[in-house]
């Protein structure tokens, strides 16, 4: 089968109301949770892409129980000390960041060297920003070249804890350390910069031994041991990355009017939604309600008229971290020079974002400059694309595979973009609902 797809012609108006997959990090959090519960946990509307497959293929390494069709995932826990060791076991992340990352935090007190394996492109990601905090509970970890996969876990059953301040903004290590918590006796300590907070919310619904205090720029996090958690039976909002994608093409077309339904719109996550209306983007959120502790809405959007540049506050950074690409695009349509900074998180994604960000609109025709962390992006309100364009060995990042079919159906052009199969990762549905718009 040919792993791309040709695009020669722009999307017609459309005025529709959609689903999309559910939300990636909910969806493997909540397998997560799951395999320490006692009991049966059920999700419906789970993600069934690569990466929470990795997740479901781990926990099961670990001698957890599931049971999956396209509508039901079952997860029979075992309690917060349920996992089973083997000897020489192997976890496979495959390409997914969270799966890998987080599941560390809870094999800390591994009672037998467990080994983390991905693909070529999480094998290059940085790992050392999880295991360096985690030694400080006591475990010991063996990395390729110092900080990268594969790497083998040596756990401890006396793990002490620790206070910890994460500068990054990442929701994998906070995550992580606050998984490791658990495990630990005594009060773990947390100063993290604002990021996702999916993990507190959970465990503060699940009404496990956690207090979160906010202040203007950081977190204050305290974890304790738990001894038990809950089942629980959850329905995945819609992931606001996967929205990302229909909202620009929505604002980018032509008398088209957008309707997403049941989307995951967590104040942690919305950076793109603040930084389009900024942009003089019309969004909306409707029939807004709170979920297990997430907030969920319907979003509303509708073609763009007279795109404004911003020069982007960095503080909306942490959350709109994987929408900048898709944003860059609505920059490149704006009248005026877009500034966008403080982006070094993006080259800890699956491939080094920032850079082949610029290299597409470099191939759009759009005049941008890009240093180690930042791009300024000079927008043209009349683009419009004319010549053939071919997206090839970007590292099969579906996130620029995604973008790359926003902008041919939006800016026009001839378009080849390779790596179709980069979708499975974490929106299997997109190419499927893209058709369906058409109709």
């Amino acid at each position: 089968m040919i792993n791309k797809v040709v695009i020669k012609n722009k999307i017609s108006s459309f005025k529709k109301s959609i689903n999309v997959s559910g939300d990636k990090s909910l969806s493997i959090r909540w397998v997560l949770f799951a395999s320490l519960a006692n009991g049966t946990s059920q999700a419906k509307n789970l993600l069934l892409s690569e990466d929470v497959m990795a997740a479901i293929n781990g926990i099961k390494k670990l001698g957890i129980k599931t049971s999956l069709n396209k509508k039901t995932c079952k997860i029979y826990g075992k309690g917060i000390d349920g996992y089973q060791y083997q000897k020489k076991i192997i976890l496979n992340a495959k390409n997914s960041g969270t799966f890998g990352r987080l599941i560390i935090g809870l094999l800390v007190n591994a009672s037998r060297p467990i080994k983390i394996i991905g693909d070529s492109s999480l094998s290059k990601r940085d790992f050392k920003r999880i295991t360096d905090p985690l030694k400080k509970f006591g475990t010991k970890f063996k990395l390729y070249k110092s900080k990268n996969l594969p790497l083998t876990i040596y756990g401890t059953k006396y793990l002490k804890p620790i206070k910890y301040f994460e500068t990054r903004g990442s929701a994998q290590c906070k995550s992580a350390v606050i998984f490791a918590g658990f495990r630990a006796k005594g009060t773990t300590y947390i100063k993290a910069k604002k990021s996702r907070n999916h993990t507190e919310l959970l465990c503060k619904y699940l009404k496990l031994p956690i207090q979160v205090k906010k202040t203007k720029n950081y977190d204050l996090i305290k974890i304790n041991n738990v001894r038990k958690i809950n089942t629980i039976n959850y329905t995945i909002p819609s992931d606001i990355s996967s929205a990302a994608f229909f909202i620009v093409l929505t604002a980018l077309s032509e008398n088209s009017k957008l309707i997403i339904k049941n989307v995951n719109v967590n104040p942690s996550r919305v950076g793109i939604i603040t930084i389009l209306k900024r942009m003089n983007i019309k969004i909306e959120f409707k029939n807004t309600k709170i979920y297990k502790g997430e907030k969920v809405a319907d979003i509303f959007v509708e073609s763009a008229k007279n795109i404004k540049a911003i020069n982007c506050p960095t503080n909306l950074n942490s959350g709109a971290i994987d929408e900048f690409l898709v944003i860059f695009l609505i920059a490149a349509k704006a009248k005026g020079i877009s500034y966008f900074s403080d982006l070094s998180e993006l080259d800890q994604k699956e491939s080094p974002r920032l850079k082949l960000g610029s290299k597409i609109l470099r191939l759009m025709g759009v005049q941008n400059i890009v240093t180690k962390n930042s791009i300024k992006i000079f927008g043209n309100p009349n683009l419009n694309i004319n010549k053939k364009i071919i997206i090839k060995n970007f590292l099969k990042d579906h996130r620029i595979f995604m973008t790359s079919v926003i902008a041919a159906l939006t800016f026009g052009g001839q378009w080849n973009i390779h790596d179709k199969d980069s979708i499975k990762t974490s929106f299997p549905d997109f190419l499927k609902i893209i058709k369906n718009l058409q109709k």
